[in-house]
């Protein structure tokens, strides 16, 4: 028994750190149709549903509820506000009336944003009862520890659902990234590296595909998540923008032959200049903004060895890496400035990383 607990506790604890959605614009994760909305009343719902469970003593459609003397009896729509959003949801009524949910209780309308507050205890490794007390005093009712495990397990199919769920055939751009994070696993302090792939259709709108946690980065576990995304349906992308990882933009090549590769130029930039002289960082970083900003790519290859003229002297390396990497940084240059923008870095996925 003791072994399941913990082997479904770990499974919680690696869902839960890949359900973080802070990042991109206000708009995406806080606005009318944004992904905490979303996730909230479908959370809430849950929860509330599992407190059912635990009056009644039976889950729905069991047959143990035959003649049991209470039963469900429908729904009743409310509207709840959390933090800074506004949720709907569909409260379960029973026939006795004797029902009273203590996550969203009767006559109240306001209540804490109850998904980030279980992810958040989850994640630092409490224990059931550790959190039972701290809904207590969040919510200053009594919950059992055995209607914070049904929440939990309920709150593990939303989990798995959007993890697994169907994506869309083809993605204009898509952004992959790994950021290193401090977390708790098994009650220990570790870093650990979140994958994270952000995709961008054809209408220009962007969505989270997908979060993975792992010890480490490298080209090898990218592989798994780019064969993840076409075993969700992806079956073209035409842009992949990514860092300067070693066999990263071959890993994106091998899984979809027909995408075009950008390496972003922050990184590169920032990499090359890692170990320049702070009395020469200036004019190294001019001399490489007159190759990323030329007007086309024979100018910013002429830029280019420009600038190993004047600095191979000093800096060898800086020249050779942009070299050596060209194909995977001129890409950008075949397209508008609007998608130049878009694309010549992974901005977009840093936000969402911060």
């Amino acid at each position: 028994m003791a072994k399941r607990a913990k082997r479904e506790k770990d499974q919680w604890d690696h869902l839960l750190e890949q359900i973080d959605f802070h990042g991109m614009t206000q708009e995406e994760v806080l606005g009318q149709d944004g992904l905490i909305k979303q996730l909230t009343g479908k959370i809430l719902q849950r929860a509330l549903e599992c407190e059912m469970d635990l009056h009644l003593g039976y889950q729905k459609h069991d047959p143990a509820g035959d003649h049991s003397g209470d039963s469900r009896n429908g729904y009743t729509e409310k509207a709840v506000l959390t933090e800074n959003q506004e949720a709907l949801i569909q409260v379960p009524r029973d026939r006795n009336g004797t029902f009273e949910p203590q996550i969203v209780p009767k006559y109240r309308k306001r209540v804490p944003l109850f998904n980030d507050q279980i992810i958040s205890m989850y994640s630092f490794g409490m224990t059931d009862r550790d959190i039972k007390a701290h809904l207590e005093k969040i919510y200053n009712v009594e919950v059992s520890p055995d209607l914070i495990s049904r929440v939990t397990e309920g709150v593990m199919d939303e989990v798995r659902e959007w993890q697994n769920r169907p994506l869309e055939k083809s993605y204009a751009i898509i952004y992959l990234d790994a950021i290193r994070v401090k977390a708790r696993h098994e009650g220990k302090s570790c870093t650990k590296s979140v994958y994270i792939a952000l995709g961008v259709n054809f209408e220009g709108k962007k969505e989270v595909l997908g979060l993975w946690v792992v010890e480490n980065e490298g080209a090898k576990f990218w592989m798994g998540v780019l064969n993840e995304l076409r075993n969700r349906g992806v079956e073209d992308i035409l842009i992949a923008c990514m860092d300067g990882l070693t066999g990263f933009p071959d890993a994106v090549r091998a899984v979809f032959p027909a995408t075009h590769v950008q390496r972003c130029i922050v990184h590169m930039v920032r990499n090359c200049t890692k170990y320049v002289s702070y009395k020469d960082l200036k004019k190294v970083c001019v001399d490489l903004k007159a190759v990323y900003t030329a007007a086309d790519e024979a100018a910013a290859r002429e830029a280019l060895e420009a600038f190993g003229r004047t600095w191979d002297g000093k800096y060898p390396m800086i020249y050779r890496s942009w070299d050596e990497h060209w194909s995977d940084l001129c890409e950008y240059f075949k397209y508008s400035p609007e998608i130049r923008r878009a694309i010549y870095t992974t901005n977009a996925i840093e936000s969402l990383n911060y």
